[in-house]
C-alpha cells in the first residue's frame, strides 16, 4: 500500500512540472488551435482530428513547462509564485525532467505523423520549425525586452498546425492569417498582465518581461492587443462564411477583454489577481469559440 501511494505521489508531482495540474494553461493554448479547426472551409473538423490536436497541444505545453523549469529552476526559488515547482523543491529529479521532456516530445512527433494526408507533411514541418522557438522562450527573459513576443509566435503554431492539419496546406487566405495574428496579439496580452504578478522579483533578479520594458503603458498595450484580436477574429469570421449567431458570443468577449483591463486600471491588484485575469481569458477565450463552433453549425 505504502508502495502504490508513493508510486501516486510520483505521478502528481510530474504532472505538476508538465502543468497538467493546471487546466488554465492548458486551455489557453487549445483554444487557438479550435478557431483555427472551426474556421477552415472544411469544418466541422472530425472528431478525430480534434482528439489528435488536443493530444498534441497536451503534450507540447507540457514539453515546454519542462524547459521552462530546466532553465528556471535556480531563479524559481527566488521568486514567490513558483518557490514550489517540482525541479525547485527537489520532488522531481533534473534527470526525470529530462526524461519526460524527451517522452512528450517523442509522443508529440507520433501524433503529427498520425494525421493524415495530406496535412501529415505539413504538419511535421510546422513541427520542427515551433520547436526551436519553444526550447529558447524560457530562456528570453534574460536577453529580450519583450519575451512575451516570442510566446506569441510559439503560441502561434497552435493555429498553423491544426490548419494544415485539416486542409493539407496554409492556403487559408484571410480566416487564417487573421486568426493567426489574432493568436499573436492575444497571447502578448495575457501573458504580459501574467508577468505583471512577477515584477518586483523579475526587476529584482535583472530578468526582463514586456510587464517591465512597457511600464505604465502596459494596461494601455494589452487593452490595444485584445481589441485587436476581436478585430482581426471578427473579419476571420466574415471572410469564413460564419453565421450571424457568433456576433453575441463575439460583442460579450469583446467587451469584456475591456471590462477585465478596466478592472486592472481601478484596483489595487495582488499576485492572485493576475491569475485570475488570466483564467478569465479562458473563458472569453473559449466564449469565441463557441460563437464560432454555434454559428458554423446552424
Amino acid at each position: 500500500m505504502a508502495i502504490n501511494n508513493q508510486t501516486f505521489q510520483t505521478f502528481i508531482q510530474w504532472a505538476k512540472l508538465l502543468r497538467w495540474n493546471k487546466p488554465s494553461g492548458r486551455l489557453i493554448l487549445l483554444i487557438p488551435a479550435g478557431w483555427a479547426l472551426w474556421l477552415t472551409p472544411s469544418s466541422p473538423p472530425e472528431s478525430s482530428l480534434i482528439l489528435l490536436i488536443i493530444s498534441g497541444g497536451l503534450l507540447v505545453s507540457g514539453a515546454g513547462c519542462i524547459v521552462n523549469d530546466i532553465w528556471d529552476r535556480r531563479i524559481d526559488r527566488q521568486v514567490v509564485r513558483t518557490m514550489n515547482r517540482p525541479l525547485v523543491k527537489g520532488s522531481v529529479r533534473i534527470s526525470t525532467a529530462w526524461i519526460l521532456l524527451c517522452l512528450t516530445l517523442l509522443l508529440s512527433f507520433l501524433v503529427a505523423i498520425s494525421i493524415p494526408t495530406p496535412g501529415r507533411n505539413t504538419c511535421l514541418a510546422l513541427s520542427i520549425l515551433a520547436l526551436p522557438p519553444i526550447l529558447i522562450y524560457p530562456s528570453a527573459k534574460r536577453w529580450l525586452p519583450y519575451p512575451q513576443a516570442l510566446l506569441a509566435i510559439c503560441w502561434g503554431f497552435a493555429v498553423l498546425i491544426p490548419w494544415a492539419a485539416s486542409e493539407g496546406s496554409l492556403n487559408g487566405g484571410l480566416p487564417l492569417l487573421c486568426s493567426w495574428l489574432a493568436t499573436l496579439s492575444w497571447t502578448f496580452g495575457f501573458d504580459t498582465i501574467y508577468a505583471m504578478s512577477d515584477r518586483q522579483d523579475d526587476a529584482k533578479l535583472g530578468l526582463n518581461s514586456s510587464a517591465i520594458t512597457l511600464g505604465e503603458n502596459a494596461l494601455i498595450i494589452v487593452s490595444f492587443s485584445y481589441a485587436l484580436t476581436c478585430l482581426l477574429l471578427g473579419i476571420a469570421a466574415i471572410k469564413a462564411l460564419i453565421g450571424i449567431i457568433f456576433w453575441p458570443f463575439w460583442l460579450i468577449a469583446t467587451l469584456g477583454m475591456q471590462y477585465q483591463i478596466w478592472i486592472l486600471r481601478n484596483a489595487n491588484n495582488s499576485t492572485s489577481f493576475y491569475g485570475k485575469h488570466f483564467q478569465n481569458q479562458v473563458k472569453l477565450g473559449s466564449l469565441l469559440l463557441l460563437g464560432l463552433i454555434i454559428g458554423r453549425i446552424i
